[in-house]
Formats: structure tokens, sequence, C-alpha cells
């Protein structure tokens, strides 16, 4: 196993097309497609490929289109470790009308996951040897209890080993019971979390760390779109921009984001180098079309930018 271990129980075959333009009751001519093996944490993993790094992905996977989602990802060389399921992988839709440049995305739900199935996933990762972080990501399955994350934060602690929990919702509040390394919502995401409609940006940090105080996380990244983001920790508060740039699509950049922080955390990066690893990771993901995650060198060319190292024709990119 590699340091860095990637968890995903609901992945999706993610198919990105374009047509001249959305109409009701026509035939609809589409480009052609392209299919991406998408979920939370294979898509972390994927971009920490792309970022120059390296992690093992757990994934469940079944059916004809597991066996296509499997071959996707040995094309990008992803070291994985497959969990077979009696359900099909799911595949998810997403179409640009290019008369607007409006995307359309359809979710599609995911198979109904057994006890045994899920369980397996947890048996693996608690006999890996050199587990340094584990990112778990993305929605739970039908079948899949809401404390699975909180039963995960148990195994990584005995593990000694640092838990990511990007989720949102019950399972998130469960695993903050039992308490986790970092977790990563967005202002609205947290206004939940505090039991608010909205947070005022003045208590964004106090609601942050009333839940770090209290045990649920150790360090939070708050993201907060065109604006940037924040890192809270016990005793810190960091925040950095977002740089500018020409957005085409933002599916992945949640996951990108993760996965920069997350390769920056196991190079032993300081908290303003983690948070920008992430930003740069994010924003070069919003800068392609459909699915495709962020490119190396648009990262690299956004990260000195918030480095302050100026990078000529940055927002042409």
């Amino acid at each position: 196993m590699e340091k860095i271990v990637t968890l995903t129980l609901n992945p999706a075959i993610d198919k990105s097309t374009t047509v001249n333009v959305i109409v009701p009751d026509k035939k609809l001519r589409c480009t052609e497609p392209r299919f991406e093996p998408g979920g939370g944490g294979v898509n972390v993993s994927r971009a920490i490929k792309k970022l120059g790094g390296n992690s093992t992905a757990i994934y469940l996977a079944g059916g004809y289109s597991g066996k296509h989602y499997r071959h996707l990802l040995d094309l990008e060389i992803i070291e994985s470790c497959v969990v077979e399921i009696e359900g099909h992988t799911r595949e998810n839709m997403i179409v640009v009308d290019e008369s607007n440049n409006l995307q359309y995305r359809f979710g599609m739900p995911g198979p109904s996951i057994k006890e045994n199935e899920w369980q397996q996933c947890l048996d693996i990762l608690e006999k890996s040897k050199g587990v340094e972080y584990i990112v778990s990501s993305g929605s739970l399955p039908k079948g899949v209890p809401d404390d699975f994350f909180a039963r995960l934060a148990a195994i990584a602690k005995k593990m000694n080993a640092k838990l990511i929990a990007d989720t949102s919702g019950e399972p998130l509040r469960k695993a903050m019971s039992e308490g986790v390394f970092l977790i990563k919502p967005n202002l609205g995401e947290l206004s939940n979390l505090h039991g608010v409609e909205e947070l005022q940006e003045d208590d964004v940090v106090t609601a942050a760390k009333e839940i770090i105080n209290n045990g649920g996380c150790e360090v939070m990244v708050i993201s907060m779109g065109a604006s940037g983001a924040m890192m809270v920790t016990k005793n810190e508060v960091l925040q950095s921009p977002s740089p500018t740039v020409k957005k085409r699509s933002t599916v992945g950049a949640g996951d990108s984001m993760v996965a920069g922080m997350v390769l920056a955390l196991s190079k032993g990066c300081s908290k303003m180098e983690v948070l920008q690893y992430g930003i740069a990771a994010g924003t070069a993901t919003t800068m392609n079309p459909g699915t495709e995650l962020c490119r190396r060198e648009d990262f690299e060319k956004l990260y000195q930018c918030l480095k302050g190292k100026q990078v000529p024709d940055l927002v042409a990119l």
C-alpha cells in the first residue's frame, strides 16, 4: 500500500459530451463521448497521479460497467484494490449545451451494497501497512450504514493514520463524533453542521473552532468558491485567495482540492502550502471541460501565483 489510500464506495463511470443546443422532444446529436472513472476517492487518486504523486485506490465495482470502470482506471496506471460487488457500477452523464455553455449533470443512483462487501473495504484497510493518510470521499450508496465513516475513523486511529473525510450530512456528523483529522465543508455545509441556515462571515471561524474544540476534527478547510479557502486549526487561521481563471467545469474540483492538500501533507509541507496546493489543484480542474481533472502544468503555474511569484498570461491559460 502507498502511504496515501483513498476509499470509494460509490464510484461511477462519468460520460461527458456536448450538443449544439438542448431542446425537448428532439433527437440531440452528441459529440463523441469521453469516459472517465469517477467517484470521490478515485478522483482524488487520479488527481494525485496527475500532480506527480502516488496513492492506492480501494473501491467497489461490479457488473459489465464495473469491468469497464476497472479498465479505465488501469489505463491511468493507478494502484488499485478492487472489491467485487453483485450490483452494477453506476454511470453518470454530463452534457454541455454549446449554445450557452451551460452544463447539465445527471447523477444516477448507485447499486445497493451488501454488508460483506462494504466490510471488506474496512478489513483491507485494517490489514494494510505503512498507510499515513486515508481519504474517504463521496456519498454512501444504499446498504452502507450512516456510521461507516465513524467506523473508518476508529480504524484509522488504530492504524495511527490520519483520516480525511470529505462527505456531508449524517455520515459526516457521525464521523466527527468519533473524531477525524480533516474535513472540507463549504460555507453551506458548515452552516448546516453549526445548526444555522446561513453563517455570517464573522461567525465562520467561531463555528469551525467549536467543532475542532469538541474533537470533531483537527483541521478544517472551508472552501469558499471564487474567494478561495480558509484553514482553521485549534491555534491557527489561514486564508488564501483563489486565482482568477476562465472556468469551463466544476466537476471534480473539490476532489482535486483534497488531492492537492493530502499530497502536500505527505510531503511535510507547511499549513499554508497545504492550503495553496489544494486551491491550485482545485482551480486547475475548473479550467478544463467536462469531467477532466487538473493538469500538472496548470497546477504549477497557479501554485506559483499563489506563492506570490508572477506568472505571465495566467488568466489566458
